[in-house]
Protein backbone atom coordinates (compact mmCIF):
# COMPACT_ATOMS: atom_id res chain seq x y z
CA UNK A 1 0.00 0.00 0.00
CA UNK A 2 1.09 3.14 -1.12
CA UNK A 3 2.16 5.52 2.44
CA UNK A 4 1.26 9.09 2.31
CA UNK A 5 2.73 12.02 4.61
CA UNK A 6 0.23 14.45 4.86
CA UNK A 7 2.25 17.71 6.33
CA UNK A 8 0.04 20.62 7.44
CA UNK A 9 -0.68 22.95 10.93
CA UNK A 10 -3.93 23.22 10.67
CA UNK A 11 -6.00 20.34 12.10
CA UNK A 12 -9.32 20.20 9.79
CA UNK A 13 -6.98 19.90 6.43
CA UNK A 14 -5.33 17.32 7.73
CA UNK A 15 -8.47 15.19 8.65
CA UNK A 16 -10.01 15.90 5.67
CA UNK A 17 -6.84 14.50 3.94
CA UNK A 18 -6.52 11.58 5.83
CA UNK A 19 -10.00 10.56 5.21
CA UNK A 20 -10.04 10.71 1.11
CA UNK A 21 -6.56 9.56 1.28
CA UNK A 22 -7.83 6.18 3.11
CA UNK A 23 -10.45 6.04 0.92
CA UNK A 24 -8.47 5.80 -1.89
CA UNK A 25 -6.20 3.02 -0.78
CA UNK A 26 -3.58 5.07 1.00
CA UNK A 27 -1.70 4.38 4.11
CA UNK A 28 -1.70 8.13 5.79
CA UNK A 29 0.85 9.69 8.73
CA UNK A 30 0.86 13.37 9.51
CA UNK A 31 2.80 15.75 10.87
CA UNK A 32 2.11 19.24 12.24
CA UNK A 33 4.86 20.79 11.69
CA UNK A 34 8.27 21.28 10.00
CA UNK A 35 10.74 19.49 12.72
CA UNK A 36 8.31 17.15 13.04
CA UNK A 37 8.04 16.98 9.28
CA UNK A 38 11.60 16.63 8.17
CA UNK A 39 12.51 14.02 11.02
CA UNK A 40 9.51 11.67 9.32
CA UNK A 41 10.60 11.76 6.21
CA UNK A 42 14.56 10.86 7.34
CA UNK A 43 13.38 8.05 9.02
CA UNK A 44 10.18 6.97 7.09
CA UNK A 45 9.39 5.58 4.11
CA UNK A 46 6.90 7.72 2.08
CA UNK A 47 5.72 6.97 -1.08
CA UNK A 48 4.67 10.83 -1.41
CA UNK A 49 4.27 13.64 0.93
CA UNK A 50 1.81 16.79 0.84
CA UNK A 51 3.98 19.83 2.47
CA UNK A 52 2.44 23.19 3.70
CA UNK A 53 5.07 25.75 3.13
CA UNK A 54 3.55 27.56 5.73
CA UNK A 55 4.72 25.78 8.75
CA UNK A 56 5.69 26.66 12.61
CA UNK A 57 9.40 25.71 13.78
CA UNK A 58 10.43 24.90 10.16
CA UNK A 59 9.15 26.19 7.13
CA UNK A 60 7.71 23.48 4.20
CA UNK A 61 10.45 25.62 1.89
CA UNK A 62 13.27 25.12 4.33
CA UNK A 63 12.36 21.17 4.85
CA UNK A 64 12.17 20.89 1.05
CA UNK A 65 15.65 22.35 0.62
CA UNK A 66 17.00 20.34 3.21
CA UNK A 67 15.85 17.09 1.91
CA UNK A 68 16.73 17.72 -1.49
CA UNK A 69 20.45 18.73 -0.39
CA UNK A 70 20.49 15.32 1.46
CA UNK A 71 19.38 13.46 -1.92
CA UNK A 72 16.24 12.30 -0.96
CA UNK A 73 14.46 12.69 -3.93
CA UNK A 74 10.92 10.96 -2.51
CA UNK A 75 8.24 12.98 -4.67
CA UNK A 76 6.81 15.66 -2.78
CA UNK A 77 3.59 18.25 -3.72
CA UNK A 78 3.30 21.55 -1.97
CA UNK A 79 0.07 22.54 -0.55
CA UNK A 80 -0.21 26.51 0.23
CA UNK A 81 -2.15 29.18 0.29
CA UNK A 82 -0.02 30.93 -2.22
CA UNK A 83 -0.63 31.28 -5.61
CA UNK A 84 1.34 33.83 -7.49
CA UNK A 85 3.90 33.00 -10.54
CA UNK A 86 6.54 33.15 -8.66
CA UNK A 87 5.47 31.14 -5.57
CA UNK A 88 4.58 28.52 -7.95
CA UNK A 89 8.26 28.61 -9.61
CA UNK A 90 10.02 28.77 -6.44
CA UNK A 91 8.35 25.96 -4.81
CA UNK A 92 9.28 23.65 -7.96
CA UNK A 93 12.63 25.26 -8.45
CA UNK A 94 13.61 24.12 -4.84
CA UNK A 95 12.86 20.84 -6.06
CA UNK A 96 9.01 20.17 -5.54
CA UNK A 97 7.13 17.55 -7.90
CA UNK A 98 4.16 19.63 -8.25
CA UNK A 99 1.82 22.41 -6.62
CA UNK A 100 -1.36 22.86 -5.40
CA UNK A 101 -3.00 26.00 -4.43
CA UNK A 102 -5.43 26.43 -1.22
CA UNK A 103 -8.49 25.75 -1.49
CA UNK A 104 -8.45 22.65 -2.96
CA UNK A 105 -10.77 19.59 -3.65
CA UNK A 106 -9.77 16.30 -1.92
CA UNK A 107 -10.03 14.56 -5.46
CA UNK A 108 -8.02 17.06 -7.33
CA UNK A 109 -5.06 16.15 -4.49
CA UNK A 110 -5.60 12.50 -5.34
CA UNK A 111 -5.50 12.95 -8.75
CA UNK A 112 -2.46 14.96 -8.39
CA UNK A 113 -0.43 12.33 -6.34
CA UNK A 114 -1.12 9.43 -9.34
CA UNK A 115 0.02 11.58 -11.42
CA UNK A 116 3.36 12.28 -9.75
CA UNK A 117 3.46 8.78 -8.80
CA UNK A 118 3.24 7.47 -12.10
CA UNK A 119 5.93 9.71 -13.49
CA UNK A 120 8.03 8.89 -10.74
CA UNK A 121 7.70 5.20 -11.23
CA UNK A 122 8.04 5.42 -15.39
CA UNK A 123 11.32 7.27 -14.42
CA UNK A 124 12.82 4.64 -11.57
CA UNK A 125 12.14 1.76 -14.31
CA UNK A 126 13.09 2.88 -17.55
CA UNK A 127 16.04 4.70 -15.89
CA UNK A 128 18.22 2.80 -13.20
CA UNK A 129 18.68 -0.44 -15.71
CA UNK A 130 20.60 2.30 -17.95
CA UNK A 131 22.36 4.29 -15.69
CA UNK A 132 23.62 1.61 -14.11
CA UNK A 133 24.95 -0.42 -17.31
CA UNK A 134 25.72 2.71 -19.21
CA UNK A 135 26.83 5.79 -17.44
CA UNK A 136 30.25 6.13 -15.82
CA UNK A 137 30.80 7.09 -12.39
CA UNK A 138 32.94 10.07 -13.37
CA UNK A 139 32.73 11.66 -16.97
CA UNK A 140 34.64 14.40 -18.54
CA UNK A 141 33.27 17.37 -20.46
CA UNK A 142 35.83 19.64 -21.22
CA UNK A 143 36.88 21.64 -18.00
CA UNK A 144 33.99 20.02 -16.35
CA UNK A 145 34.13 16.83 -14.69
CA UNK A 146 30.96 15.26 -13.12
CA UNK A 147 30.63 12.20 -10.89
CA UNK A 148 27.37 10.94 -10.96
CA UNK A 149 28.00 8.91 -7.56
CA UNK A 150 28.75 11.54 -5.10
CA UNK A 151 26.63 14.11 -7.22
CA UNK A 152 29.94 16.43 -7.75
CA UNK A 153 31.30 18.95 -10.23
CA UNK A 154 34.10 20.53 -10.67
CA UNK A 155 35.70 22.94 -13.14
CA UNK A 156 39.20 23.00 -13.51
CA UNK A 157 39.64 20.91 -10.58
CA UNK A 158 37.76 23.45 -8.81
CA UNK A 159 34.57 22.27 -6.74
CA UNK A 160 30.98 23.62 -7.72
CA UNK A 161 28.94 23.81 -4.82
CA UNK A 162 25.61 23.31 -6.41
CA UNK A 163 22.09 22.67 -5.56
CA UNK A 164 20.30 18.93 -6.63
CA UNK A 165 18.05 20.73 -9.03
CA UNK A 166 21.23 22.92 -10.13
CA UNK A 167 23.52 19.38 -10.55
CA UNK A 168 20.79 17.68 -12.82
CA UNK A 169 20.85 21.03 -14.93
CA UNK A 170 24.37 21.12 -15.94
CA UNK A 171 24.35 17.48 -15.78
CA UNK A 172 21.53 17.50 -18.87
CA UNK A 173 23.34 20.40 -20.51
CA UNK A 174 26.86 18.92 -20.43
CA UNK A 175 24.79 15.46 -22.10
CA UNK A 176 23.44 17.76 -24.69
CA UNK A 177 26.44 19.53 -25.33
CA UNK A 178 26.00 21.63 -28.90
CA UNK A 179 22.29 21.56 -28.86
CA UNK A 180 19.85 24.48 -28.92
CA UNK A 181 17.59 23.37 -26.34
CA UNK A 182 14.07 25.60 -25.81
CA UNK A 183 12.61 26.02 -22.66
CA UNK A 184 10.13 23.65 -23.20
CA UNK A 185 12.62 20.44 -23.16
CA UNK A 186 14.92 21.87 -20.55
CA UNK A 187 11.64 21.20 -18.19
CA UNK A 188 10.99 18.04 -19.44
CA UNK A 189 14.55 16.70 -19.18
CA UNK A 190 15.30 18.47 -15.89
CA UNK A 191 11.96 18.91 -14.16
CA UNK A 192 10.85 15.22 -15.69
CA UNK A 193 7.45 16.91 -16.75
CA UNK A 194 6.06 19.70 -18.73
CA UNK A 195 4.82 21.88 -16.43
CA UNK A 196 3.02 24.55 -18.86
CA UNK A 197 3.82 28.00 -18.54
CA UNK A 198 6.82 27.78 -16.26
CA UNK A 199 9.26 28.30 -18.48
CA UNK A 200 10.27 31.14 -16.23
CA UNK A 201 11.85 28.87 -13.77
CA UNK A 202 14.52 27.72 -16.37
CA UNK A 203 15.44 31.66 -16.96
CA UNK A 204 15.64 31.70 -13.07
CA UNK A 205 17.92 28.08 -12.50
CA UNK A 206 19.49 29.48 -15.42
CA UNK A 207 21.03 32.16 -14.25
CA UNK A 208 22.16 31.19 -10.44
CA UNK A 209 23.63 27.98 -12.36
CA UNK A 210 25.64 31.01 -14.43
CA UNK A 211 26.29 32.80 -11.38
CA UNK A 212 28.41 29.34 -10.27
CA UNK A 213 30.31 28.47 -13.37
CA UNK A 214 30.79 31.37 -15.61
CA UNK A 215 33.71 33.69 -15.15
CA UNK A 216 31.37 36.41 -15.97
CA UNK A 217 27.73 35.62 -15.71
CA UNK A 218 26.60 38.64 -17.67
CA UNK A 219 29.07 37.58 -20.68
CA UNK A 220 28.65 33.80 -20.38
CA UNK A 221 31.31 31.60 -22.47
CA UNK A 222 29.44 27.69 -21.58
CA UNK A 223 26.05 28.58 -20.58
CA UNK A 224 24.86 31.06 -23.56
CA UNK A 225 21.05 32.49 -24.42
CA UNK A 226 19.92 31.48 -28.17
CA UNK A 227 17.04 34.36 -28.60
CA UNK A 228 13.78 33.31 -29.60
CA UNK A 229 15.27 29.71 -29.12
CA UNK A 230 16.24 28.82 -25.97
CA UNK A 231 19.74 28.17 -24.50
CA UNK A 232 23.23 26.69 -25.43
CA UNK A 233 25.88 24.84 -23.81
CA UNK A 234 29.51 24.28 -25.05
CA UNK A 235 32.54 23.08 -22.58
CA UNK A 236 34.97 24.81 -25.65
CA UNK A 237 36.82 21.57 -25.42
CA UNK A 238 39.16 22.57 -22.96
CA UNK A 239 41.08 20.11 -20.90
CA UNK A 240 41.08 20.46 -16.69
CA UNK A 241 44.92 20.66 -15.16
Amino acid sequence: MKKVLVVDDEPAIVTLLEYNLKQANFEVDSATNGAEALSKIENGQYSIVLLDLMLPEMSGEDVLKRIRMDRNQTPVIVLTAKDTEFDKVFGLEIGADDYIAKPFSPREVIARINAVLRRYNQSSSTGQASNDKVQKEISQFGPFKINKKKFQVTIKNKRLDLTPKEFELLEYLLNHEGQVLSRDQLLQGVWGFDYSGQSRMVDIQVAHLREKIEPDAKSPIYLRTVRGFGYEFETGDEETE
